[in-house]
């Protein structure tokens, strides 16, 4: 017999989640699907082996938007760091600051280097391509194409698995644009000659910030507190749901779900709205009656992500949150030092932990390694880039993350332009939210403002929010409150 509930929402994460509370806040049905079976948290979770604590990537807590922020106190009052980002890109056996220092960079470049990434950076000024379309463009009109090949190219290539003539310049316009190398430079001649430095203007990227909170534990406190308060409020968190199907029933516009448990059983929700921050592709090839869009469902790309955590006791320990690796000679992609972003992520008696982030394709050479060879060869390449050699190595471990970041490809805008058609012309009460459900590349606050606005929208039984406006600072204008008017009165002489 069919379950029926208000609300739906498939996927524990954070869009997800912040869509239930928001929803269980205000008195509403709804029921949280999760495919994991023993924890919330999706690509946010946070992994316990043996004590070491650790993210599926870093989760910093940062927002411009003072929303987000409060609703970060109220799902967790007490538990948050105050932490320093500390980060470097390695390449070529030197390490330069990130963000960037110009004179930094360009010294260790050497100076036949640092004159050709200065005479490209000019050229790009006088002569820019005028309409960018791929991230090669628009990273060299704003750093010239020498700087381009030396610390974009293999790092981008890395972590997408496509040249950057096929990335989308959208990705860089996102997590780059507030770079500037001209500042850079002039700061530099600044301190050079001895000049009082000029205060910096506000950071136009998140990236760029000094300084984040973090939970004590990891990113994993913040959804298991938020599931709780799901759950107190008359909530229903379920783990261990997969859903294989769902049927929209236009005459009597009720949407009909079914779910694959983790012990082999079948159940059936049938439900008003349904919220969906799970893959888009795979959301798009469940519906029936089949979507008009399903080819551009299909078309959608994802890149997959391994993380082998190394655990010993190195003589020099890195001080950086985050490692970017831009040298193409070894895979791994980036490294996180998992005490650096807490020291409660790493139990007494354990030196140091080092989680080494690897970026491919489900089902490719790297995918399919097996966890011996992946630590293997994580040993290895930590140990080339003189982080921690492989002897003071103790233990390891591995985990794998399917569909952790939607591609932004050449032709992905035109893919979800479509499928947005088609879910508003025959699709209503089906909401997508979040980083996989809207095939948009964000951090979590993103992703919980998106959860927010849909809420609002179920609340009010109308489209009070444009979702897709939300920016990647999680920024949304909130439309003015509507005055309602009543009929003239006479006012006494």
């Amino acid at each position: 017999m069919a379950q029926h509930v208000e609300t739906l929402v498939i996927g524990g994460g954070p869009a997800g989640l912040t869509t239930a509370y928001t929803l269980a806040k205000a008195g509403r049905s709804v029921t949280v699907l999760e495919m994991d079976p023993t924890q919330v948290g999706g690509v946010s979770r946070t992994i316990d082996y043996k004590g070491v604590k650790f993210d599926i990537g870093g989760h910093r807590f940062f927002s411009r938007n003072p929303e987000i922020l409060d609703l970060w106190r109220e799902i967790l009052p007490e538990g948050f760091l105050e932490r320093p980002r500390v980060s470097r890109i390695y390449y070529r056996g030197r390490f330069y600051a990130f963000p960037l220092r110009a004179f930094q960079a360009l010294t260790n470049l050497g100076p036949w280097m640092a004159t050709k990434c200065l005479a490209s950076f000019a050229w790009a000024k006088v002569k820019p391509i005028k309409e960018p379309e791929s991230f090669r463009d628009w990273v060299r009109n704003h750093f010239g194409q020498t700087l381009f090949s030396t610390f974009f190219k293999s790092y981008a290539e890395k972590v997408w698995g496509m040249s950057c003539e096929e990335l989308s310049a959208d990705w860089a316009r996102q997590r780059i644009k507030g770079l500037d190398l001209g500042a850079a430079l002039m700061d530099g001649v600044r301190r050079s000659l001895g000049l009082k430095r000029k205060p910096p203007a506000a950071a136009k990227s998140k990236t760029l910030n000094e300084r984040f909170h973090y939970p004590r534990e990891g990113a994993g406190m913040v959804w298991e507190a938020c599931a709780e308060k799901v759950t107190a409020l008359g909530g229903d968190i379920r783990l261990g749901r997969r859903v294989d199907g769902l049927h929209y029933d236009k005459l009597a516009r009720i949407w009909t779900v079914s779910v694959v448990c983790a012990d082999g059983r079948k159940e059936i929700y049938t439900a008003d709205n349904v919220v969906s921050s799970a893959p888009v592709r795979e959301l798009m090839q469940s519906i029936s009656p089949t979507p008009m869009s399903v080819f551009h469902a299909g078309e959608l790309m994802y890149r997959d992500f391994l993380t082998v955590v190394l655990i010993g006791k190195p003589r020099k320990a890195p001080a950086d949150t985050w490692i970017y690796v831009h040298d193409a000679s070894v895979q791994v992609g980036r490294v996180r030092n998992l005490g650096a972003w807490s020291p409660d992520m790493i139990p007494d008696g354990v030196g140091t932990a080092l989680g080494l982030e690897y970026f491919c394709f489900e089902g490719d050479s790297l995918w399919t390694l097996s966890d011996d060879d992946l630590v293997a060869k994580a040993k290895d390449e930590i140990a080339r880039i003189g982080l921690m050699a492989a002897g003071e190595v103790q233990d390891a471990c591995v985990v794998r993350q399917r569909k952790a970041y939607p591609v932004y490809d050449e032709a992905y805008a035109e893919h979800v332009r479509m499928i947005r058609l088609d879910l508003k012309l025959h699709y209503p009460g089906l909401h997508l939210v979040g980083r996989n459900g809207m095939h948009r590349y964000g951090d979590q606050d993103r992703a919980m403002m998106t959860g927010v606005l849909t809420a609002e929208n179920i609340i009010a039984d109308e489209r009070l929010h444009d979702v897709w406006e939300v920016d990647e600072n999680a920024a949304y204008d909130r439309p003015a409150p509507r005055v309602e008017r009543g009929a003239p009165r006479r006012v006494a002489a």
